[in-house]
C-alpha cells in the first residue's frame, strides 16, 4: 500500500504557476490578493485535497486558536449546555474548542490537563472533579501565563485564578425555605460529596434556612454520595423504609429528584401530598415528568457566556494575566412546580 502524500501550498503554487507567498495570502484572504486569484487558489486547494497545517501555523505565531475545556461528564445537562454555549461563542472570536471529560476521575483530570498543555491551547476552562482538592496539576498553565478559568466546581481555597460559579448557598437556602413555606417540618437533604464546593455551599444554605425558621438540623436526615440514579434509589429505600417518612426532600441534582419521584410512584407515596420534592439544575426533564419537579435554575447559558468573556479578556490583555483570586457569581432562580405543591412561580 502506497503512503498518501500530503499536499502543500507548494503543490498549489506549482499547479497555478503562482508564488508560494501569493498562494498563502490567498488562502488567508489577504486584502491585497484579488477575488479572482483567491477563488482559483481555493478551488485548486480543494481539488488537491490540501489541508492547512494549523499546528505548524500555531508554532510560528505561538497561537493555536484553540481553547481547552474539561468537564466532569458531558452527558449531564448542565455541563453539556455550557459546553455548547462556549463552543458557539468561541467561534465568534475565531477559536476552536477541545472538549474533554474527566468522568469525575482525578487521575483522568491530571492526564487531560497535561494533554491540553501539550496541545498548546491558548486558554483552559475547568469544572473540577468531585474529589479534586489539590489543583497543582494546573500550575503549569499559570507558570506559562496561559489563561485559566475555573467554573461551577471550583477550588474551595484561594488558588489565585478566575472563578465563575453559581450562587449555591442561596440555591440551597431557597430550596429549603420553599419546602418550609409549603408546610414541611421534616426535610431530608441529599447531597454530593463535601470535597466539592457545590455541595458544601448547598448544605450550608439548607442549614441556614432551617435555622431561620427554627427547625432542628438532624444528621440522620442528610445523605452524602455521588448523585447517580443508582445511589438515589438506594437512598430512597433507606429514607422510606422507616416511619415517619419525611414530608419534604431537597435533592441537590435533578437526576436524584427524578429518581425519588419514580420511587414514590412505584411505592404508592403521593407527591406532593405526602412528600414534597425539590431538585437542582432545572434539567428539561423536570418539566415533563408528572408531577413536574420544582428545581433551581442555574442559567447555564449565562455561565457559558461569562466563561468565554473571561477567557477572551485574559487572552486579549496587553500584559500576561495577573494570577490572583477573583470570583464572579452567576445568579440562580427557584422554579416552583407541582412536586412541591407550588404553582409555576419563580423566586430569586
Amino acid at each position: 500500500m502506497s503512503v498518501r502524500s500530503e499536499k502543500t501550498i507548494v503543490d498549489i503554487a506549482e499547479e497555478l504557476n503562482l508564488s508560494v507567498s501569493t498562494v498563502s495570502r490567498a488562502l488567508n484572504d489577504h486584502p491585497n490578493i484579488s477575488a479572482k486569484t483567491k477563488d482559483r487558489v481555493k478551488k485548486m486547494a480543494r481539488k488537491l485535497g490540501y489541508r492547512p497545517n494549523a499546528m505548524a501555523a500555531g508554532l510560528r505565531n505561538n497561537k493555536s486558536k484553540t481553547i481547552g475545556l474539561i468537564v466532569p461528564r458531558i452527558s449531564m445537562f448542565y455541563p453539556a449546555t455550557i459546553s455548547t454555549i462556549i463552543q458557539n461563542k468561541l467561534m465568534e472570536y475565531g477559536y476552536n474548542l477541545i472538549i474533554c471529560q474527566s468522568n469525575d476521575s482525578l487521575e483522568q483530570e491530571i492526564a487531560l490537563a497535561n494533554t491540553l498543555y501539550s496541545a498548546r491551547v491558548d486558554g483552559l476552562a475547568v469544572s473540577a472533579t468531585l474529589y479534586t482538592t489539590d489543583f497543582s496539576h494546573f500550575d503549569i498553565f499559570k507558570q506559562q501565563n496561559i489563561p485559566l478559568v475555573f467554573f461551577d466546581r471550583v477550588p474551595t481555597k484561594d488558588y489565585n485564578v478566575k472563578v465563575i460559579k453559581g450562587d449555591d448557598f442561596l440555591g440551597g437556602f431557597l430550596a429549603t425555605e420553599h419546602l418550609i413555606e409549603q408546610g414541611c417540618k421534616d426535610i431530608v437533604h441529599i447531597s454530593g460529596p463535601l470535597t466539592c464546593n457545590l455541595y458544601k455551599e448547598r448544605l450550608a444554605g439548607y442549614k441556614e434556612a432551617l435555622q431561620k425558621y427554627k427547625q432542628p438540623f438532624k444528621k440522620p436526615r442528610v445523605f452524602f454520595h455521588e448523585l447517580t440514579r443508582e445511589n438515589a434509589w438506594a437512598t430512597a429505600e433507606k429514607i422510606f423504609s422507616q416511619k415517619p417518612i419525611p414530608d419534604g426532600i431537597f435533592a441537590t441534582n435533578d437526576t436524584t429528584a427524578i429518581t425519588l419521584l419514580e420511587y414514590c410512584r412505584k411505592n404508592g407515596i403521593n407527591v406532593p401530598e405526602e412528600c414534597k420534592i425539590v431538585g437542582y439544575s432545572n434539567d428539561p426533564r423536570t418539566e415533563i415528568v408528572t408531577p413536574a419537579i420544582t428545581s433551581v435554575d442555574q442559567y447555564p447559558a449565562t455561565m457559558g457566556e461569562r466563561i468565554v468573556a473571561a477567557l477572551m479578556d485574559l487572552i486579549q490583555a496587553k500584559h500576561p494575566p495577573a494570577y490572583r483570586h477573583s470570583q464572579e457569581i452567576v445568579p440562580i432562580q427557584l422554579i416552583a412546580r407541582e412536586s412541591s405543591a407550588g404553582a409555576s412561580k419563580k423566586k430569586k
